[in-house]
């Protein structure tokens, strides 16, 4: 029964496995509809996290090997890279958790702690992607002046820029939204601690703090999206002024993977953040959020290795190297 306060419509919890729930823990109930699938699908999503695991720690180590692939062009795919790992590592252990241990409880400072890193790593991938796409307007708008902008300490400072720009966001938003009081049933109809699943649970009034959190999405998607599209309106004009057909295909071919990821990314941030929070199911927002949580970032070392040629040269130059290492008779 909810208690007294409950918000209308706040979900029922369910009972705690094993009797593990403190009274305050909240309880995920990410794929709660669908319990007979909850095995294949944690057969599933353990299969995708190998695989996103292993695709971006091998662009990592290919980057940082292999001297053809020490342009900025890569030490940004690097660290998208290493984004990735971090933000799967944050998602998908505990979705896990949630799947095989149905009414396992979370902490409310485990909860905290999984929001501020989601709203970090999210933050901090629209601005590293931002800066991606102004790496190739330098490079294909400016070439003349590409060493001079894009200087080696310059991308170290911007990808430091990109890996901090998330915190104080993160922070304030996560600590403001922890400061309600949760009331009544403390089940959370998503799988992952996520703001607007949360706010079903305060029992006060949230209006200034959701007017502040539409203003900050709109700053940290809208504004970095516009960037990107402003870099590649610009990218665009420039190649189709190139007298060369061969000249425009490697220009466009160098911008075809951010391109994707880019809208792989915004395409998914931008329905679940957006949106009215009225005009979804929690069901059909757990279907949607599997795309930047999941799929993305399994696909982004496929789509940057299977279109990009020195990436895959880069993979066969050390795959033999190791195998002339190896020992010989």
């Amino acid at each position: 029964m909810p208690t007294a306060g409950a918000p209308p419509g706040a979900p029922e919890a369910p009972p705690c496995a094993n009797q593990s729930c403190a009274p305050h823990d909240l309880v995920l109930l990410g794929f709660a509809h669908v319990p007979a699938l909850r095995p294949l699908l944690a057969a599933l999503f353990l299969a995708m996290f190998l695989l996103t695991l292993l695709g971006n720690a091998l662009i990592v180590l290919l980057s940082a090997l292999d001297p053809a692939l020490r342009a900025p062009m890569y030490f940004f795919l690097r660290h998208l890279a290493l984004l990735e790992i971090c933000f799967s590592l944050d998602i998908v252990p505990r979705l896990l958790v949630t799947l095989l241990r149905p009414g396992q409880g979370v902490s409310p400072a485990g909860c905290a702690l999984q929001l501020l890193l989601v709203l970090s790593c999210v933050t901090s991938e629209c601005f590293l992607l931002t800066a991606m796409a102004w790496d190739r307007h330098v490079a294909i708008c400016r070439p003349l002046h590409y060493c001079a902008l894009v200087s080696p300490r310059f991308c170290r400072l911007l990808a430091a820029t990109c890996w901090l720009a998330g915190v104080p966001v993160s922070l304030v938003f996560t600590v403001w939204l922890f400061s309600f009081p949760f009331c009544g049933p403390h089940g959370i109809r998503h799988f992952f601690c996520d703001i607007a699943p949360l706010l079903s649970l305060v029992c006060g009034d949230t209006s200034v703090f959701e007017a502040n959190v539409l203003a900050a999405t709109v700053l940290v998607i809208m504004v970095p999206f516009c960037l990107i599209a402003t870099s590649y309106g610009k990218i665009l004009a420039t190649v189709f002024r190139m007298p060369s057909a061969t000249g425009r295909r490697k220009a466009l071919s160098t911008c075809a993977s951010h391109l994707v990821v880019v809208v792989l990314f915004y395409g998914t941030t931008g329905v679940i953040h957006l949106r009215p929070k009225a005009s979804y199911s929690p069901e059909s927002k757990q279907v949607v959020s599997l795309s930047y949580t999941l799929v993305t970032p399994m696909l982004n070392p496929l789509i940057y290795s299977l279109r990009n040629k020195e990436v895959k040269a880069a993979l066969g130059r050390v795959c033999c190297c190791r195998q002339e290492s190896g020992p010989r008779e």
